[in-house]
Parts: structure tokens; C-alpha cells; sequence
């Protein structure tokens, strides 16, 4: 069952009812797809907010932290992140305001990215749709080295000591502490609570939206305009080369996996390895532009490049793999 079902079917009625465009046509695929995307994420973004403000104040998320890094885990805290990103279903800039919330909370940086990168690359998709697609094989494979990219991802960027890097202004908020201190450590009227939780929660709502709005409407041109046949033209040889282009190509675009599964079934019709449409597929929705912007607004430049780097060169090497043993 899919959720945002709904405000697919109010897209389509808004797109084709209510503005007269053709279904089909390049602008009646972009204008659809951005008003499916905005409402989607900006629905996503206020209610997960909402909830992460209250986490923030009820939750204990210091001790949390201090577990998470204190403690000798042995990689198992990036493994239940990158689970956590497969039960998800959100695409790659739906799962920012859940990432956003983690860093808030001082959950450890590359924690964080284990979720970031496992969200949109293994989800529900990839365990009820690829079976049927691809076969089981295939789809074990996928998700076996879709969750070891992103746990390997998540500990690369720890070890690289990154935290600097993280633009913590967005991410300042008043703790459970300071509140009852404002109330002479009396209990907080629950009408107050609310308040705080709704403040904090339209603040970065506010700060990150624009950014958001921006991607999508980038995502949807391209999503609009760019046709299948000009990507099956470039693809079809086994050269080496094909893989690193499969990555660039797909990575402007953006699209979630249940949208892109169909296209990639069509492609491994048209004779194309299947390493090289899934480099397409997963840099399709895992990397994008608009997840660029969006990211852009709570982490530097040096964050930003260490975190494509690793994706896309996680990516290459699944294709390469791919098309080694199928």
C-alpha cells in the first residue's frame, strides 16, 4: 500500500483536470512530479520535525549519544541505521528531515550518513518489487551490498573526523533543561510545550523548505525532459567506461525506487548489463541534485564532496560487480 497515494491522485487531478496538460506530454510529467514531490517532502518535513522536536525534549538523547560513542560497538550501530533506512520509505530528500533530526540529537556523523545513504538505496522496493523483476538472486544481492555501502559509507565518514563540518547553527535547539529552568524547574504547562515544540519545528521547517522547493523543481525538469531512449543509446555496451557514465547520467535526475524500478526493467529488456542499470538506478535515488541543494543548507562544501564521493564510488563498484557475476 502506498501512502502518498493520495496526493499522487490530487497531483494527477491538479496536473491533468485542473491545468489542461496532456498526460505524457514532457511539461505534464515535470509539473506532476513537482507537485507530487512538494507536498510529499513538505508534508514529510513538518511532521518529522514535529516529532523530532518532541523526541528531543522527552527522549534522553544525550545518553544515547553518549552510548553510541562511548561504547565499543564493532559496527553494529551502523548496521541498525542502515536498517532503519531500509524500512523507510522515503526517497533521498524525503529521508533529510529524519537525518537532520539525528544530527540534532548528537547522534554520531557517520551513523547518520549509514541512514542517509541506506534510505532511498534499500527500501521497501527493493524487497517487494525487485523479486519480481529481477529475481531473487539478483534482488539479494542488491540489498546485501546496498546495506554494506551504506554501513562502510557511514564509518568512512567517521573516520575522516568530519563533524566540523556540519553547519551546527541549523541544528541549535533549547533543551529539556534550559525549558525547565525558564519555569523555575517547575512542570511545563503542556500548552507551553506545545508551543516550544511548534516553534522549533517551524523554524528549520522555515530554513530548510526553500532549499527543498529548489531541488524538486530542478528534479522535475529533468524528470520531465530527459527521455529513456537518449540514456539506452549510451548504454548498451559492456565497455568499462559504461559504468561511470550510467552514474553521471542518473545522477541529476531524481525519482524514487518504486518510479524507477519500471524503468530499469525496460532497460535490462533493451540488452543492457544489469551492473550498469543498477549504477543507474541507485545513483538515480540515492545521489540527485535536488538532495544536493537540500543537504547544502546543513552541511559545508567538504561534507558535501566526501559524501557523493563515497556514494558514487560505492555505486561504481556494485555495477562492476554486478556484471561480473551475472
Amino acid at each position: 500500500m502506498d501512502i502518498f497515494s493520495p496526493i499522487q491522485r490530487l497531483a494527477d487531478t491538479v496536473t491533468y483536470s485542473g491545468l489542461g496538460i496532456g498526460v505524457g506530454t514532457y511539461w505534464g510529467k515535470a509539473i506532476n512530479f513537482f507537485i507530487y514531490d512538494t507536498i510529499k517532502i513538505g508534508l514529510l518535513l513538518v511532521v518529522i520535525n514535529y516529532l523530532m522536536a518532541i523526541s528531543r525534549y522527552y527522549f534522553p538523547m544525550e545518553q544515547v549519544r553518549d552510548i553510541l560513542i562511548k561504547r565499543k560497538w564493532y559496527g553494529f550501530d551502523y548496521l541498525l541505521a542502515a536498517l532503519l533506512g531500509v524500512v523507510t520509505p522515503f526517497c533521498s530528500c524525503s529521508s533529510i528531515p529524519l537525518f537532520i533530526g539525528f544530527l540534532s540529537a548528537g547522534i554520531p556523523l557517520g551513523v547518520t550518513f549509514a541512514f542517509l545513504i541506506s534510505s532511498p538505496l534499500v527500501n521497501e522496493a527493493s524487497l517487494y518489487l525487485f523479486p519480481a523483476v529481477f529475481g531473487l538472486k539478483a534482488t539479494i544481492l542488491y540489498n546485501l551490498i546496498g546495506i554494506g555501502v551504506a554501513i562502510l559509507g557511514g564509518m568512512l565518514i567517521q573516520k575522516l573526523k568530519m563533524e566540523r563540518y556540519v553547519k551546527h547553527k541549523l541544528l541549535k535547539f533549547k533543551t529539556k533543561a534550559w525549558i525547565e529552568a525558564e519555569f523555575e524547574n517547575e512542570k511545563v504547562p503542556v500548552k507551553e510545550l506545545v508551543k516550544h515544540w511548534t516553534r522549533e519545528a517551524a523554524d528549520i521547517t522555515k530554513k530548510v523548505s526553500p532549499f527543498v522547493v529548489l531541488g524538486v523543481a530542478v528534479g522535475a525538469l529533468i524528470h520531465g525532459f530527459v527521455p529513456v531512449e537518449v540514456v539506452t543509446r549510451y548504454l548498451s555496451t559492456r565497455a568499462w567506461w559504461t559504468i561511470p557514465l550510467a552514474v553521471v547520467v542518473g545522477a541529476p535526475l531524481y525519482a524514487n525506487s518504486v518510479g524507477v524500478i519500471p524503468v530499469a526493467e525496460a532497460l535490462v529488456g533493451k540488452g543492457i548489463p544489469m551492473g550498469t542499470v543498477l549504477a543507474f538506478m541507485t545513483s538515480i535515488v540515492t545521489i540527485s541534485i535536488p538532495e544536493g541543494l537540500i543537504l547544502a543548507r546543513v552541511m559545508k562544501t567538504q561534507l558535501l564532496v566526501a559524501f557523493f564521493g563515497i556514494t558514487i564510488t560505492g555505486i561504481i563498484l556494485m555495477g562492476y560487480l554486478f556484471n561480473w557475476i551475472l
